[in-house]
């Protein structure tokens, strides 16, 4: 359904950043913060007593970088690596040999292609095809391809104009609900807002918990609530804050 659910004042907000809090730019690199966001998120994580968590596919390091000199919650690289409410960040043990394969193989992909943008970010790499829409099958079918020659331990993961390869075992809805497992966010009502199919795990496990998911933009979706656009994301996140103050 189009719309916003009630306010309520014991939410626990998880948001994922692209798409939903900021606009999406053609490069990863090209995206950055306004100081009107980093004032908007900090607001949030005050009034939700840290209850506040970034759930992204970039990297924890990317995370910071983009909102400086905020350090928040944080799961990165879609839940891969997750940063809890006391600093503490959990990283799964592997031999970056594991992926050093399918790194070089999906980066001699891109060098040859004009318009794709490969980006590593440690446990997981992203072929990005938004400036070359054209390539979109390829691009699928060369991660497929690198992952096979990973063999098990890894994933492919859907996006917006992109491919990713990442660790398998992980998503957005388990850090969720790893984050609702502890202070400050035990006890209070899980609410995720985010754009893109790597969000939907993480809807159905906000939903689970008796919570609240809510798409931001087009397309099918789990989440029952809907808002048009990363502008009118942070206008009803600006609308909560009033109503809670």
């Amino acid at each position: 359904m189009e719309g916003t659910p009630p306010f309520a004042d014991n939410w626990a907000l998880f948001l994922d950043i692209d798409g939903t809090l900021l606009e999406i730019a053609a490069t990863p690199q090209a995206v950055h913060t306004a100081r009107a966001d980093t004032h908007l998120i900090a607001a949030l994580y005050e009034k939700t007593d840290g209850a506040l968590a970034l759930v992204s596919g970039r990297s924890l390091a990317k995370i910071d970088e983009l909102f400086h000199p905020l350090r928040l919650p944080a799961a990165g690289q879609h839940g891969v690596e997750r940063r809890d409410a006391r600093g503490k960040v959990y990283r799964p043990a592997f031999s970056a040999d594991v992926l050093g394969r399918a790194s070089q193989h999906i980066a001699d992909f891109a060098a040859r292609h004009a318009g794709l943008v490969f980006e590593h970010k440690g446990y997981s790499m992203a072929l990005h095809y938004r400036l070359a829409p054209r390539l979109a099958g390829a691009a699928h079918a060369v991660v497929r391809e690198a992952a096979r020659t990973v063999g098990s331990g890894v994933e492919v993961q859907a996006g917006k104009m992109v491919a990713e390869l990442k660790l398998a075992g992980h998503d957005k809805g388990r850090a969720i609900e790893a984050f609702m497992k502890e202070r400050p966010f035990a006890g209070r009502l899980p609410v995720f807002l985010g754009d893109d199919l790597t969000d939907e795990d993480g809807f159905r496990v906000v939903q689970r918990l008796g919570g609240l998911a809510i798409k931001i933009g087009a397309g099918q979706t789990v989440a029952p609530w809907r808002l048009p656009n990363p502008a009118a994301a942070r206008a009803w996140l600006g609308e909560w804050l009033r109503h809670s103050a």
